[in-house]
């Protein structure tokens, strides 16, 4: 209390004025709670957590659940690091910190967050990876626990939610290599359980039908979400008789392993056979011919989240808007060379 005293003398406010503001409470402007946070920091006041923590029964910690294996770490990409940026600035600004919680892809999801809930480690949880049937969805709502989701599930999904638009990209995608003559389309899907695949196989084969187009089963490949996935695409479509003109991916990694193989037959890109990928990454960048692919902004995609996360916390929903949150991300084409190839009609 002593150190609150001091910084309410220091400022010239109310004590419950700057404990509010150090507790990130609503009700306290956004000025005000900066020049409590800057003084606070130039007296070196450091508020007992741990102490405040057992008072109020919570942590002011929000879990970010994350999926890892050796593969993805080898082949890693920005996309959680990132939303990680987003969500860690918007948490800030109400005194919340962010921890990663990696799990394993040789433990049961499931079974890892039921510990997290066990422990009490944190009190709201972001999860990510969401398959088609997700026990922890159950699990959190059992367990009172605020949650929003990375991803949709096979189900009716009341609960809050962010994803991309795999739709939106499957029939742009469809819409471009149509124009160019292309029937014989294939699209490579993740060969998990993982509920975007079937969510992005769905929405092209609608595209493919909007264009009075029929799908080739041997067409939808399933791979690794890496670049050792994009290579193993690769050799599966050039083992085909009767190729495909040109493939969707849906992972931005596969793009670079599928380059790789091309060259290695002696193909090339966007001429023997036209990519589109999917989220425009850093090594993405720099393939040539330019690969055909989305952008996003990832910063702002974890500001979403943190804030459909809040929504669904008492403490902080007056300053968010009321009911779940169910959003599709946008996701802007970014055109290059890599879709080139023309088919006569």
């Amino acid at each position: 209390m002593k150190g609150i005293k001091r910084l309410a003398q220091h400022l010239d406010i109310s004590i419950g004025t700057v404990s509010r503001a150090l507790n990130g409470k609503p009700d306290v402007n956004e000025e005000t709670r900066k020049r409590v946070l800057d003084a606070a920091a130039k007296l070196g006041y450091a508020p007992n957590q741990a102490g405040r923590s057992l008072r109020r029964g919570t942590t002011n910690a929000i879990g970010f659940m994350i999926e890892t294996n050796e593969e993805t770490e080898a082949n890693s990409d920005n996309f959680f690091l990132g939303v990680i940026a987003g969500l860690t600035g918007a948490l800030l600004r109400h005194n919340l910190d962010l921890v990663v919680l990696p799990c394993s892809v040789n433990e049961d999801p499931h079974d890892y967050l039921q510990r997290i809930v066990a422990r009490r480690l944190v009190d709201a949880v972001i999860i990510s990876a969401t398959q088609r049937e997700d026990r922890r969805i159950d699990l959190l709502k059992a367990a009172h626990v605020p949650f929003i989701a990375l991803g949709r599930t096979g189900g009716p999904d009341e609960h809050a939610w962010i994803d991309l638009d795999f739709e939106g990209v499957a029939h742009e995608a469809v819409a471009r290599l149509v124009a160019r003559g292309h029937k014989q389309i294939a699209v490579a899907i993740p060969d998990t359980d993982i509920n975007l695949g079937y969510v992005f196989r769905d929405a092209f084969i609608d595209a493919l039908a909007r264009h009075g187009l029929t799908v080739d089963p041997s067409f939808i490949i399933r791979a690794r979400s890496s670049e050792h996935g994009g290579y193993t695409i690769g050799n599966a479509i050039l083992a085909m008789e009767d190729r495909p003109t040109a493939v969707v991916l849906v992972y931005e990694m596969m793009a670079i392993g599928l380059y790789r193989r091309l060259n290695e037959a002696g193909l090339t890109p966007g001429q023997d056979l036209a990519i589109v990928g999917f989220r425009e990454g850093p090594q993405s960048q720099f393939l040539s011919p330019a690969l055909t692919c989305f952008r996003m902004s990832l910063r702002d995609l974890g500001i979403g989240l943190a804030e459909g996360l809040l929504a669904t916390m008492p403490d902080y929903a007056d300053l968010y808007p009321a009911g779940p949150m169910h959003k599709l991300w946008p996701m802007e084409l970014v055109e290059g060379e890599s879709d080139g190839m023309v088919i006569d009609r």
